[in-house]
């Protein structure tokens, strides 16, 4: 009964529609034709609930929400809302009634039967933690009332023990306390592994749409003359340059790589966050920036930086319920002790005016899976992954707290020298350069193939294409590409597959490898030498890419 789909969709054939396809599954359906009905069957026990957004309007869902309330310490009962597509912001109403439904996933129809059944499957598995939680809590609160029990019976004999079996027994009941914390703080960093891991897999095909509508607004502004196309063309290629940063920022939690230490702009970099941090903050926080200089410039993971500033930006904003202020600021220092390398760094400084850290948990605020947050509202990692990218980079951090006063938090980064920008009519001349050369190009993706293929050959190379792995790689004989470009993600063979397979018909075959995840890993001997490029990409970073592989 506890793995059971409930569905509650009383207009049209939706409900019939939602279980014929659960069933390919071997869900099992109950169809509620009323939030009360709905109620009853929640009662009995289920695994999660599709719900139409229309069933609940009117004020109709007021018996769900009181036993939403009721709900048990353990449970958090995972809902999938179907929503018609919004044109623009959610009213008030709807987004309250989206906070009183708590652990709710929203789907906007029309949509395509995996990504339901996907859906429902990550729900069921959620729950399922759910209840082997409550298994375990049960059998904690017995194990707990048995050793109480022996407690009071043994009462007597305790009083005659020795002040170090007292003193043993208190700190079992202490490892006791923080196994459980710990626990908790687990399962909550198990969730978000799993939403990153979905984030990881949309961004795929979200970078995917990015880059072929990025790409041919480029080729559009290159093969017309109008000048009114021209600055059509531009302001699509801007709202798409606009789309991929925002989806790299939102990506960057979900990233687990070893550091890609290359020179960075702190400044540059906190401007471009700008305004993800002040959509993080809310309307209640001012936030502000001061930078000593134009430009500071360090060696760090600029991904990573992102993490760290971000969480601390998050971190402020919790500190802070009522509102009040984050300034983040800039600077050049010494360093200001021997716990540092002698030298000159750079300086964030992260100022919040919030209720501040207890002096007695100052010294584990940086400590793993430590937090001071309820369980659900912090994994208890942020400020060690600061640390931690912080002292990867070379650099250190450091905090600084008042009760009622606010936190500064300090990140510690090597100072480095400008690194000169590229020349543009060198980058110009790269990007415009034709060649003979001939790429053969592996992309399942019939609209991002036919992007690179055009793009490729308006560069001036000879171009050859395949749909997935297995075509590639028999075309590699006939065909004697220069360069392979091949997609990561792909049925059938991957693209690390393909390359392998590929290298060992051509050892010295120029490999590029286009991707829209966050992380690849190419650690592998098979695909060493393989240049990365990151996905959605413009057309002069192709054209160098290209020029570059061919160049190895």
């Amino acid at each position: 009964m506890e793995q059971r789909v409930l569905i509650l969709a009383p207009f049209g054939r939706d409900a019939d529609v939602i279980a014929a396809v659960l069933h390919n599954d071997a869900r099992a359906c109950v169809s509620c034709a009323s939030t009360d009905a709905l109620t009853t069957e929640l009662d009995i026990g289920a695994g999660t609930a599709l719900l139409t957004e229309e069933a609940l309007a009117n004020g109709h869902a007021a018996g769900l929400f009181a036993w939403l309330e009721r709900q048990p310490a353990w449970s958090d009962f995972p809902f999938i809302l179907l929503a018609a597509r919004s044109i623009g912001r959610r009213s008030a109403r709807g987004l309250e009634m989206l906070e009183r439904l708590g652990n709710v996933v929203v789907l906007e129809r029309p949509l395509n039967s995996e990504t339901l059944r996907r859906a429902v499957g990550s729900s069921l598995r959620a729950r399922g933690r759910q209840y082997e939680s409550r298994r375990l809590l049960a059998e904690r609160i017995a194990a707990q009332d048995a050793l109480e029990q022996l407690n009071d019976s043994l009462e007597s004999r305790i009083a005659a023990r020795t002040h170090e079996l007292a003193s043993a027994n208190d700190r079992l009941m202490a490892e006791i306390h923080e196994r459980a914390k710990v626990q908790a703080v687990l399962v909550q960093s198990q969730k978000m592994e799993a939403l990153g891991q979905l984030t990881g897999g949309i961004a795929h095909d979200f970078n995917n749409l990015l880059n072929v509508i990025m790409v041919n607004a480029e080729l559009i502004s290159r093969v017309t003359s109008d000048e009114r196309l021209r600055g059509m063309a531009a302001s699509v290629k801007r709202a798409t340059e606009r789309g991929a940063k925002l989806t790299g920022q939102l990506l960057t939690f979900s990233r687990n790589s070893n550091p890609d230490l290359q020179a960075l702009d702190v400044v540059a970099l906190l401007q471009n966050m700008r305004d993800i941090i002040a959509v993080s903050l809310g309307s209640g926080i001012r936030y502000d920036t001061v930078f000593e200089r134009s430009e500071m410039w360090t060696r760090a993971d600029a991904n990573q930086l992102e993490l760290a500033v971000l969480n601390l930006a998050i971190n402020a904003r919790d500190a802070m319920p009522g509102g009040g202020t984050l300034e983040i600021r800039v600077s050049s220092r010494d360093a200001p002790d021997e716990t540092l390398n002698a030298g000159r760094y750079v300086v964030i400084d992260v100022i919040d005016s919030g209720t501040g850290i207890p002096p007695a948990v100052m010294s584990r605020v940086f400590d793993p899976f430590f937090t001071t947050k309820p369980v659900g509202k912090g994994t208890g990692l942020g400020l060690s992954q600061v640390y931690g990218i912080a002292r990867q980079a070379g650099g250190a951090a450091r905090i600084f707290s008042e009760e009622g006063v606010g936190t500064t938090v300090q990140i510690w980064l090597p100072w480095r020298e400008r690194v000169a920008a590229r020349n543009e009519a060198e980058a110009d001349a790269e990007a415009n350069a034709t060649s003979d050369k001939r790429v053969l190009v592996v992309e399942d993706d019939s609209e991002v193939r036919a992007m690179l293929v055009e793009s490729l050959r308006m560069l001036g190379y000879t171009v050859t294409e395949a749909a997935d792995g297995q075509a590639g790689l028999s075309r590699l004989a006939d065909d004697q590409p220069d360069l392979l470009m091949v997609d990561f993600a792909m049925p059938g063979m991957n693209g690390l597959e393909v390359i392998a397979a590929a290298r060992k018909q051509r050892a010295d075959l120029p490999v590029i490898l286009a991707t829209g995840y966050a992380d690849v890993d190419i650690t592998g001997a098979a695909v060493k030498h393989c240049t990365i490029l990151r996905k959605p990409f413009q057309l002069d970073e192709l054209a160098r890419t290209v020029r570059l592989g061919l160049a190895a």
